[in-house]
């Protein structure tokens, strides 16, 4: 399963970061590797417009099972991420990284869609 993290930093210890669209980083957990990476998602600070959708594009892009943010996402890049088959799940804001993997795998996360 491929993971995707709205973060503030890159490793496990990384604060998450509550928002979607405007998220600091995008950090990929590849479970079946075990490998973590971290994508900078810095073009969206400029935004006035669009971010939520350029931010859905490019995490589909990355194809991932299962999308982990704060708050989820906005009306636009839903529209975009539910033709996908990926999920979104919101409730870790206030978590690390790695606090956030252990509440989804807990069933401690609310499944936004």
């Amino acid at each position: 399963m491929k993971i995707v993290f709205t973060a503030k930093g890159e490793n496990w210890d990384s604060p998450m970061d509550p928002r979607f669209g405007r998220m600091d980083m995008l950090v990929v957990y590849d479970e079946k590797s075990e490998k973590l990476e971290a994508i900078a998602n810095s073009e969206t600070e400029e935004m006035e417009h669009g971010a939520g959708l350029q931010t859905a594009k490019k995490v589909l892009d990355l194809n991932p099972d299962v999308i982990i943010t704060g708050n989820g996402a906005g009306q636009k890049a839903l529209e975009i991420l539910k033709r996908s088959n990926v999920k979104m799940y919101t409730g870790a804001g206030d978590m690390s990284i790695k606090e956030a993997y252990e509440a989804f795998k807990n069933n401690k996360l609310q499944l936004q869609f």
